[in-house]
């Protein structure tokens, strides 16, 4: 991928793609395969597959202090470092500077960013699981916020597509609430997890514990480029395998070998252009990460796909006499609904038996118990609306390493003691409810270092979701001491919004372009050849993470942009 740098920059382009993680790398591919010449902007520096995963090989014992956060890393990170997920020195590479980047809060938001190429697509959990159509039409059904423009039908095919593509291993199970899918084989599950699966199956009716469906390889199918997972839990410092989904290990290199892609690192996009006599944007302007100069790059359709916060931002800034209060924002529904996850809550406990077991590798996985709630009959609560899952996973050490949002940070002693006892830990991930007073606004007195404005949050979790946290943890208690765990201990460490890093919302898909920002394919309503196919197209947030819906709505949306663009419709 070292070509990326020496591809010749030109004026115009059919396409731009803004960002380069989940979403931007899968708009890349797609349109780059259809045959259009191809910008590609990250605002953040370039970093190479396999040469500049610096850290991947080392161990514990080749880090200062066995890789806890230095001083130094703490004073840059005032607010990344309280969520115990960006400090540790073998990942803190991956996060930005909060003194070089900061942002403002009326209420807390915890906001992990990493720019450089290939965006979070480097760091993420990698778990990846459909929607069904009980969450595409929950908003209608509970006349909660607007309706999806969409139904699980329309994106089937493309989850199939990107499944099949980036390799996802996991079980078919026949429900309805998580739809099956194109599967690698299921990581193996430990002998304490399948116990723990064979008491809930015996106990809880309606309940399934299935190992995470994670895009990892597994098994002897070929993916080009990339081998399948050596366990060795070092996800997050990038992987010199390619075993794990990446943009740089995957999707990009797709892009580049058509020979359809230039790309540009460095390059922070801060307006769409636009002309009022086509009605479409024309461009993009620029600021050089470096240099501070400003380019302009021209080009029939743009795609931005720079993360929920990222993109809207930039919508918010490309002003004009038809877009006073940002470009496609007529609704006034711009920066509005952020919603993200909530997590941190659940239980442990300790497992007596199979002392006499162990298990090979460090699997980079645990289980996972799909939602069991507000699904029709004896499941549905009348306290709260929607669900919640659970991972989590046992092991003869720390529990929190099965689970990548936790993995990080654990004290020192955790790792270097022998294997004691056996411990089984689960953490819920429930849904967040869209609120139009959740939101984020651009202040323009406090300004960054290339002269834009920075981002203010007003967000927070209200009554449905601290209700839910009482059944999450409830849940969790009663599903471990039903399956035979002593010291079983309940824990709630709320955090705040952005913690479960999947900010969604901020510019809605929707069927009224009074209500919403986009359409059903990812088109802003008011400017047809601007597509936004990351997390701010969300218009709600089911329970179950979030990227390969994001994968699978970039791949749909690219494949509508070329057959516009040959119809002459944009």
């Amino acid at each position: 991928m070292s070509k990326f740098y020496y591809n010749e920059e030109q004026e115009s382009y059919d396409a731009i793609v803004v960002g380069t993680g989940i979403s931007g790398g899968w708009a890349a591919k797609e349109l780059c395969e259809a045959g259009l010449k191809t910008l590609v902007l990250e605002r953040g520096r370039m970093v190479k597959h396999i040469d500049d995963y610096v850290t991947a090989n080392k161990d514990p014992w080749d880090f200062p202090n066995a890789g806890a956060p230095t001083k130094e890393i703490l004073e840059q990170q005032p607010k990344q470092n309280r969520t115990g997920y960006t400090t540790n020195q073998a990942s803190n590479m991956w996060f930005v500077n909060d003194k070089q980047h900061p942002y403002n809060e009326t209420k807390r938001f915890d906001w992990m960013r990493g720019y450089h190429l290939g965006g979070r697509s480097l760091q993420w959990g990698r778990h990846s699981y459909r929607w069904s159509d009980i969450d595409f039409t929950a908003n209608k059904n509970e006349k909660i916020a607007v309706d999806w423009p969409v139904r699980y039908k329309d994106i089937a095919p493309w989850y199939d597509k990107v499944e099949t593509y980036i390799g996802v291993s996991g079980e078919n199970l026949g429900l309805e609430q998580l739809p099956d899918g194109q599967f690698l084989p299921m990581m193996d599950l430990n002998c304490v997890e399948q116990e723990f699966r064979e008491k809930v199956a015996e106990n809880f009716n309606g309940r399934v514990v299935t190992a995470g469906r994670v895009a990892h390889l597994t098994g002897t199918k070929q993916f080009d480029g990339r081998s399948k997972c050596q366990f060795r839990n070092r996800c997050i410092r990038g992987c010199p395998f390619g075993a794990y989904f990446s943009s740089l290990s995957s999707t990009l290199p797709a892009a580049e070998a058509t020979g359809n892609m230039t790309l540009r690192p460095d390059s922070i996009v801060h307006e769409v252009m636009y002309d009022p006599d086509t009605k479409r944007a024309t461009g993009v302007k620029v600021i050089d990460r470096v240099t501070k100069e400003t380019y302009e790059f021209k080009a029939k359709v743009i795609f931005l796909c720079a993360s929920a916060i990222a993109s809207t931002s930039i919508l918010m800034q490309s002003k004009s006499d038809t877009f006073p209060n940002g470009m496609g924002n007529s609704s006034d529904q711009l920066g509005r609904n952020i919603m993200d996850h909530h997590l941190g809550v659940g239980a442990r406990g300790k497992f007596d038996g199979f002392e006499d077991k162990f298990y090979k590798g460090r699997k980079p996985n645990g289980i996972y118990i799909p939602r069991f709630r507000n699904l029709g009959g004896d499941s549905n609560r009348s306290d709260y609306k929607r669900g919640f899952g659970y991972q989590g996973g046992a092991s003869r050490g720390n529990w929190e390493d099965s689970v990548a949002e936790l993995a990080y940070g654990a004290d020192l002693k955790d790792a270097i003691l022998k294997p004691g006892g056996w411990q089984f830990g689960m953490t819920g991930f429930g849904e967040v409810l869209p609120y139009e007073e959740n939101r984020f606004t651009l202040d323009y007195d406090k300004l960054d270092d290339w002269g834009l404005p920075t981002v203010t949050f007003d967000a927070e979790f209200k009554e449905n979701e601290w209700k839910m946290r009482e059944d999450m943890k409830q849940s969790a208690v009663d599903m471990l001491t039903k399956a035979g765990l002593k010291d079983v201990t309940p824990y709630d460490n709320p955090g705040a919004l952005g913690l479960g890093i999947h900010e969604m919302g901020t510019a809605r898909m929707g069927r009224d372009r009074k209500t919403s920002v986009l359409n059903g394919n990812n088109q802003l309503h008011d400017v047809p050849n601007v597509y936004v196919t990351d997390g701010s197209f969300m218009t709600s947030a089911s329970c179950v993470n979030p990227s390969l819906t994001y994968m699978a709505f970039s791949a749909r949306a690219a494949n509508h942009a070329a057959q516009e663009l040959k119809k002459g419709n944009i």
